[in-house]
């Protein structure tokens, strides 16, 4: 295996990671306006996830720098590319941490309900955004020879990327209801956490059934059998998550969730290569591990300080989760973590 291929496994699993993490603390987000209307019940979700979220983001950080280090090619065509919506994203990742450190320093209703929405908001947007990101670096962009992009905004917007948004917003939701039936204590919240996440894990189901069927029109999938069945594994995954929250299993049903975003992703990722951003124009001008890289010596340097650094980030995080592992008492406040 040469440095190439590494980085682009690295990558692979950096961003896989950030979408198992940063997902259910957007789905928790996306949950919070929904779940109950009392002050005290919302602080308590937001307790949930209020040591980690923070710590989730670092993933996206690191996988952007990784990114932005061993394929720069990659990291400014797809900067051009997504321009408005990067900044889109950034605005609603402003917002959203923004709203987790101000919501409880006023005890007025109205107050803390807008930064809920704040919350909401800025869990939401990045949630669709990556779906249609995603999406859109599987079935191709308008890339020139000279990896430009070439098309609008709007050119963003197809039927599978709209479907793909959907797609990952509906199951960081179901993700979320899972990880907070694990957090929560079992009370009358439980209730309606169940409610949400199951119409969550259904329109997850049918989206990424359909989100399937439509890149197959894009990407002949015959040609890519790991993807395939990485796909069926989400979807099965899926239901057999939807059917154990079903039966109140919530440790089972947040590792099949789990499991079903890291299968998609990793589909992603197995049709994508040794591609990293698919020209609709000319398959030759798509941007690849080989044309779109760093010399080797970069790449080595690379590998050194990521043996080093990723190590002391994974101990960090795993240290965190352990030490938060309980579920949140009524009345119990972490939000200021």
């Amino acid at each position: 295996m040469d440095y190439n291929v590494l980085w682009f496994i690295l990558i692979a699993v950096l961003f896989t990671g950030f979408f198992f993490l940063e997902g259910f603390d957007y789905g928790v987000g996306i949950l919070l306006p929904f779940i109950s209307g009392r002050e005290k019940d919302r602080s308590q979700v937001i307790s949930s996830i209020a040591p980690v979220w923070d710590g989730n983001e670092v993933w996206m950080i690191t996988a952007g720098g990784a990114l932005f280090a061993a394929f720069p090619h990659v990291y400014a065509t797809m900067f051009s590319t997504f321009y408005i919506a990067l900044f889109l994203m950034l605005m609603a990742l402003i917002l959203r941490g923004a709203a987790f450190e101000l919501r409880h320093h006023h005890e007025s209703l109205l107050w803390q309900q807008t930064w809920d929405k704040a919350i909401f908001i800025g869990s939401a947007l990045p949630a669709l955004l990556w779906g249609v990101a995603m999406t859109d670096l599987l079935i191709g962009l308008p890339i020139s020879k000279d990896m430009i992009y070439k098309g609008a905004f709007l050119d963003l917007l197809s039927p599978a990327s709209v479907v793909g948004g959907i797609a990952f917003v509906s199951l960081f939701t179901f993700h979320g209801a899972n990880f907070l039936a694990l957090k929560l204590e079992k009370d009358r919240l439980h209730l309606t956490i169940q409610k949400l996440g199951l119409m969550g894990g259904k329109i997850a189901f049918i989206s990424l059934a359909l989100l399937t069927l439509l890149i197959h029109q894009k990407v002949n999938l015959a040609l890519h059998p790991i993807t395939v069945v990485l796909f069926l594994l989400a979807l099965v995954s899926l239901l057999l998550g939807y059917l154990s929250m079903k039966h109140r299993n919530e440790l089972r049903a947040f590792i099949l969730t789990g499991l079903s975003i890291v299968c998609i992703s990793a589909g992603f990722f197995s049709a994508l290569f040794p591609r990293l951003m698919v020209s609709s124009l000319n398959p030759d001008w798509s941007l690849t591990i080989r044309n779109a890289a760093s010399t080797e010596y970069t790449l080595s340097i690379m590998t050194i300080a990521a043996l080093c650094l990723v190590p002391v980030v994974l101990i960090y995080q795993g240290w965190t989760y352990w030490v938060f592992r309980h579920r949140i008492k009524a009345g119990q406040d972490h939000a200021n973590y």
